[in-house]
């Protein structure tokens, strides 16, 4: 059984790069961008994979804090992609907790960051199987 599920479907009457996607029970789309060629009217495939990684981090580091009974404060993560003038790609991921929390606790979440499922899904890569269907 999969642990997690999406599709995607581009109709062909779909302008340009329209994707209607479900994720699980959930109906979202996503466009590329305007330097894609995209109309820019929904997330672009790299946004999606971000989000991924700062809900994943978020939530984690609250579960983390509840788990512990630290003080309860605003979590904020924000994530970008990068290139290297190499042409290596990386993510730069702030992190905020606006809680009462002792500098110990602080280096802890930090830790709990390098960990998280999707954090560690990302470092690690995986293997892709693809079939394709059709005539």
């Amino acid at each position: 059984m999969p642990l997690a599920t999406a599709t995607a479907e581009l109709d062909i009457d779909t302008p340009d790069y329209l994707v209607r996607i479900e994720a699980g029970n959930h109906a979202l789309l996503g466009d590329e961008g305007l330097r894609e060629g995209g109309q820019d009217r929904a997330p672009a495939p790299f946004a999606f994979v971000l989000s991924g990684l700062v809900a994943c981090t978020a939530a984690t580091l609250r579960m983390y804090m509840q788990k512990k009974a630290w003080p309860a404060g605003r979590i904020a993560v924000n994530a970008s992609l990068h290139v290297d003038r190499d042409g290596s790609q990386y993510i730069r991921r702030t992190v905020s907790v606006d809680a009462q929390l002792e500098p110990a606790q602080r280096k802890r979440l930090a830790e709990v960051c390098e960990r998280t499922p999707v954090t560690l899904f990302i470092k690690r890569g995986t293997r892709i199987e693809t079939t394709m269907l059709g005539e």
